[in-house]
């Protein structure tokens, strides 16, 4: 009996001993490996949210000069690139032999100078306007002052008003200009008055008409460079001011909503060295439609940026990568936007729990190109896992990279 008793206990020890292996080579088989993964942290810092779009430069105030009255158009003698004193002459214009006028070519060269003392009218306004409007922002720009030395009045308003106050000083500088323009247009227009009419009607041989610059800068385009017939309202040559540079950026309709006057603006990928740094002064009220490079008919709007400051080598109509500021803090709790995947209707990070990678739901504010704002579910100095592999699931075992 004791033989039988002590066999019966052998082959239960035996077989306790054979599937407790059984068990533990089944679980080593089973355990899934160590999925290696690279981690980044939570942690506060300056946040900033961009609109990102193409932009190209482009010269803000432009004159084109136009033929006063029919003629022999001299050969110009400027060049493109050539800076034009205001007065100097630019081009001349010799009219056809004296012819007396009919009653409806005197017709319309008075309505031709009725139209152009019209136009002068209204730039004398608009100068006047322009004075109003600069003084009334200096006087709110004063007080913004004394209010934000005494802490009553944020940066941000003080600095909006300091953007318009500049924006109205070259507004009225405009607005200057093409009063000059329009007086030349007058002057030019009494001359072809002059020059096709009393003459004419006189019997002596019209003389050249001279047309001289409307207002200084830099010859931008030549439209008529050889000597040949030209008729009146031809385009001759355009003249600009290159410091009045402005950016003109299209974005979506979606997103020109969120854009507001004032917004900074950075520019990139335009040749340089360093970034180009603006401010928004329009956004156009009227989109347009553009087809994109897949073929799909977009809605877009433009928005025009004054540059704070013009480097050298920039011109008219480079193209420049535009960022629009629509959200910046210099305080937000941040994470990699590359940490976050969605998780049915909800964000989700993985968050290293010493070799475990462990699903936490968040709540996600605002995001740039890089980062994302944490509202709720993860503190600073939280490891989170960058990237998460297809093959990793809550609880699993990480190795980090």
């Amino acid at each position: 009996m004791a033989q039988i008793r002590w066999r019966r206990e052998r082959w239960v020890v035996g077989t306790i001993l054979g599937m407790t292996i059984v068990i533990i080579g089944l679980v080593i088989f089973l355990r899934q490996p160590a999925v290696t993964v690279e981690t980044g942290s939570v942690e506060y810092g300056e946040l900033r949210t961009l609109i990102t779009a193409e932009g190209r430069t482009r010269i803000h105030d432009r004159f084109v000069v136009a033929a006063p009255v029919t003629g022999q158009l001299e050969r110009i003698e400027l060049h493109r690139g050539d800076e034009v004193v205001p007065g100097s002459i630019i081009a001349r214009i010799q009219p056809p032999s004296a012819i007396p006028l009919d009653a409806r070519q005197l017709g319309v060269a008075e309505a031709r100078l009725s139209a152009a003392e019209a136009a002068w009218r209204e730039a004398e306004a608009l100068v006047g306007r322009e004075r109003t409007a600069l003084s009334q922002v200096r006087r709110e720009r004063q007080r913004a002052g004394q209010l934000i030395e005494s802490g009553d009045l944020p940066r941000q308003e003080f600095e909006r008003l300091t953007t318009a106050e500049s924006a109205g000083e070259q507004q009225l500088l405009a607005a200057q200009a093409r009063t000059r323009a329009a007086l030349a247009e007058v002057e030019a227009a009494r001359a072809a008055l002059i020059a096709t009419g009393r003459e004419a009607a006189s019997g002596h041989k019209a003389e050249a008409v001279t047309i001289r610059a409307p207002v200084g800068g830099r010859l931008l385009k030549l439209y008529e460079e050889s000597e040949r017939v030209v008729t009146a309202g031809t385009p001759l040559l355009e003249i600009s001011n290159p410091e009045t540079l402005e950016l003109v950026i299209e974005v979506l309709s979606s997103d020109a909503v969120r854009i507001r006057p004032g917004a900074g603006v950075i520019g990139d990928r335009w040749g340089g060295d360093r970034q180009l740094r603006g401010t928004v002064r329009v956004i156009e009220p009227s989109a347009f439609t553009r087809t994109s490079a897949l073929g799909i008919e977009e809605q877009r709007v433009k928005i025009i940026a004054d540059l704070v400051e013009r480097p050298e080598g920039l011109g008219d109509g480079y193209r420049v990568e535009a960022g629009i500021i629509v959200y910046q803090t210099p305080r937000a709790l941040k994470v990699p936007l590359s940490a976050l995947f969605r998780d049915g209707n909800n964000w989700a990070v993985y968050v290293v729990d010493g070799d475990r990678a462990t699903l936490q739901p968040v709540r996600i504010g605002q995001r740039s190109e890089t980062e994302t704002e944490i509202l709720d579910g993860v503190s600073a100095g939280t490891r989170v896992i960058l990237h998460p592999p297809n093959d990793l699931t809550p609880g699993g075992q990480i190795r980090i990279r």
